[in-house]
């Protein structure tokens, strides 16, 4: 009988342990002019992924203004609260988790890490507009059950110079919205980030520098990962908290991992195969990690049909080889 019990245990703890490992397998499924019908949906399942994070938008005129226009008439329906409604309730009809990331475009696609006001009045200006912002999807998340709710995205300087603000503002997103709680950190910023024991989740969009060869093979990117990665396993013990790549991706040109956080239009080469061994390299580096949770690849668009493509060099894995590395990896997942 002991030992019928010892057996028991060990299937148990197995079990466990397996549901724990598995990940948050997803694609950042870009807001669209018009609602999401079941094929759109459909093209997502076909790759094994589980979730998907639905992204509405707030603009701002420049990096030093302090007003975010949101949830306006003249947005691409996706953008609206209303479209991501709509979005969150036919995911979770197919049985995908969802997490709600609002974010933030600057005019002229300004990167949002260099958000930064000039004066106590403008801080607290936009402050006043981000709460209104932020929580306005907060209690879009609590209406609809979002699975995860990503409280910013790439915000560097805005949490450097405000962290009480920050503090303040998830207890205020924790009186609304029930489920669990991440910041979408620029992979540069995760480590100086000052609320992750606040957070369920160490959120960074991994475009971390991995290697300067045109083509790098797996066997290069692996190694490139290493010095990044005890560095992110370092951060996820010392918090006791799991990382989730709240945006990974490679675009489908040359040199794609020296820098990948690069949007160039200049850059007109195609590389399907860089884009495809940087994507597996990612996947054997992290996916088997007790620590790590499972990302969100940038980007899948709504009308898959028509999305990337062997003549493609952006950040989209759809109908390229980079799409059969991840229905496999999420699959086994």
């Amino acid at each position: 009988m002991r030992v019928f019990g010892l057996f028991l245990l060990l299937v148990l703890q197995l079990g466990c342990s397996g549901r724990a490992m598995e990940k948050l397998n997803g694609v950042s499924f870009v807001a669209s002019r018009d609602r999401v019908a079941q094929e759109h949906i459909d093209a997502v399942r076909s790759v094994h992924a589980k979730c998907a994070a639905v992204m509405p938008f707030g603009f701002i005129r420049d990096k030093n203004a302090s007003e975010i226009v949101f949830d306006t008439s003249r947005q691409w329906f996706g953008e609206t609260r209303t479209g991501a409604r709509q979005y969150i309730d036919i995911l979770h009809q197919n049985g995908l988790k969802v997490m709600l990331k609002p974010q933030i475009w600057i005019s002229r696609g300004a990167f949002t890490g260099g958000l930064k006001m000039n004066s106590e009045e403008d801080w607290l200006a936009l402050e006043n507009s981000y709460t209104k912002f932020i929580l306005a999807y907060a209690t879009l998340a609590q209406e609809t059950k979002a699975d995860t709710f990503c409280i910013g995205t790439e915000l560097g300087q805005f949490v450097k110079h405000r962290p009480d603000y920050w503090h303040g503002l998830i207890k205020k997103i924790r009186e609304i919205y029930q489920g669990k709680l991440t910041y979408a950190a620029n992979w540069d910023e995760y480590g100086r980030t000052p609320f992750w024991e606040s957070l369920d989740y160490i959120g960074i969009d991994a475009y971390f520098p991995l290697s300067d060869e045109k083509t790098p093979t797996v066997e290069q990117l692996r190694e490139g990962w290493q010095a990044h990665k005890e560095k992110i396993r370092s951060l996820s013990k010392a918090k006791d908290r799991p990382v989730l790549f709240t945006e990974y991706g490679y675009r489908s040109n040359n040199y794609s991992a020296k820098k990948p956080w690069l949007v160039d239009r200049s850059q007109d080469d195609v590389n399907l195969e860089a884009q495809a061994n940087a994507t597996k390299a990612i996947f054997e580096e992290f996916w088997s990690e007790d620590w790590f949770a499972g990302g969100f690849v940038w980007k899948w668009f709504v009308d898959h049909e028509k999305a990337g493509g062997a003549y493609d060099n952006r950040f989209t894995p759809q109908n390229k080889p980079a799409q059969e590395v991840i229905k496999e990896y999420y699959k086994a997942y």
